[in-house]
């Protein structure tokens, strides 16, 4: 039989597609607290990550569908979280981790479809770093949408504890990012030096 596309798994994936639109609402609609309310959103949504996978496999409604789905949420929800984040904040220090966990996410996806379309995409399945990478992201994210940092009386980011703590963990976060993105370039490297003579569709 073939499998639904509205199992449980698929209907959490796309509840967090559709939380974007309502956390972009909410920061920008001057409630009080929207803050908070922000984080909770984002923090919800991340928890959907976990339990859909987990649901998928305990309760054996794994799909391709879904599998096609969970990580263009992730980087979906990761991406508008950001762009509020900087907007919000106009700080280099948070531009810089934004640029690279999203330049990140397109290097990959990028190279698993080249990986696929020559018929070796498990050379790049998630590795345990990037599962790593998306926890450090998902909390960091969380924490910065939750309290974002003061500004002394000269625009400058005044960070205390709760501030260094969600910057600390952004910036783990980056490295972790970076070191996922090297384990993949490392497994597809030996398929990225060959040249088979076949014209490059370069878009």
């Amino acid at each position: 039989m073939r499998p639904s596309l509205w199992n449980i798994p698929n209907v959490l994936t796309l509840l967090r597609v559709a939380c974007i639109p309502v956390l972009v609402l909410v920061a920008y609609s001057g409630w009080p607290h929207h803050d908070g309310l922000c984080a909770l959103i984002f923090a919800l949504a991340a928890v959907t990550d976990w339990l859909d996978g987990y649901l998928a496999r305990a309760l054996h409604q794994t799909s391709a569908f879904g599998r096609f789905l969970d990580p263009v949420a992730d980087k979906l929800m990761v991406a508008a979280a950001l762009i509020i984040l900087v907007d919000g904040q106009h700080s280099v220090f948070l531009v810089i981790p934004a640029i690279v966990i999203v330049a990140r996410e397109i290097t990959i996806s990028a190279l698993r479809e080249w990986m696929a379309e020559i018929g070796k995409r498990a050379s790049v399945a998630v590795s345990y770093i990037g599962k790593l990478k998306t926890a450090a992201q998902m909390l960091a994210i969380t924490l910065l949408l939750a309290e974002p940092p003061l500004r002394d009386g000269q625009g400058h980011l005044v960070l205390d504890r709760w501030g260094l703590g969600s910057y600390g963990l952004l910036y783990a976060a980056v490295i972790l990012t970076l070191w996922s993105m090297l384990i993949y370039l490392r497994a597809a490297w030996p398929d990225l030096r060959l040249s088979d003579g076949r014209e490059i569709d370069q878009g």
